[in-house]
C-alpha cells in the first residue's frame, strides 16, 4: 500500500493530467474566483467545472472559502512542492547526462581537430 506522500503525489499528478484543470489552476494563480467566474472562460457547464474543482480539491490544489453568499476558490500551491521535489530528482540525472554528452562532443571535436592537422 503506497504511503500517504506517494498517494498525495499520485492525486496531484492525476489532477494535473487534465488540460482543463491545469488551465483552472493557471487562472486561479491570478487570484481567487467563484465557480461562475470559471464557467465563462472555459465555456463549460457549472457542474463540469465543479467536478474539475472537486478533483483539484481532493489533490489539495485548491480550497474553497466562504464570503457572504459566494464560495471563492483559491489556489493552494503547497502540493506542487512535492511535484517539484520529485521532478528535482531527475534534474540531477539530466544534468549529469548533459555533462557526459558535452564531454563526449568535446572528445569528438578534439579527435577531429587532430585528424585535420
Amino acid at each position: 500500500m503506497p504511503s500517504a506522500p506517494v498517494q498525495q503525489l499520485d492525486r496531484v499528478f492525476a489532477a494535473l493530467a487534465d488540460p482543463t484543470r491545469r488551465a483552472i489552476l493557471a487562472r486561479l494563480a491570478l487570484g481567487e474566483a467563484t465557480v461562475n467566474d470559471l464557467v465563462v472562460p472555459f465555456d463549460l457547464a457549472q457542474p463540469t467545472i465543479s467536478k474539475h474543482l472537486k478533483v483539484l480539491e481532493q489533490a489539495g490544489l485548491v480550497s474553497r472559502g466562504r464570503s457572504a453568499q459566494f464560495r471563492p476558490v483559491r489556489l493552494e500551491a503547497g502540493p506542487l512542492a512535492g511535484v517539484d521535489q520529485w521532478i528535482g530528482g531527475y534534474r540531477q540525472f539530466w544534468a549529469q547526462s548533459h555533462d557526459r554528452l558535452e564531454a563526449y562532443v568535446k572528445t569528438l571535436q578534439a579527435e577531429e581537430a587532430s585528424h585535420d592537422d
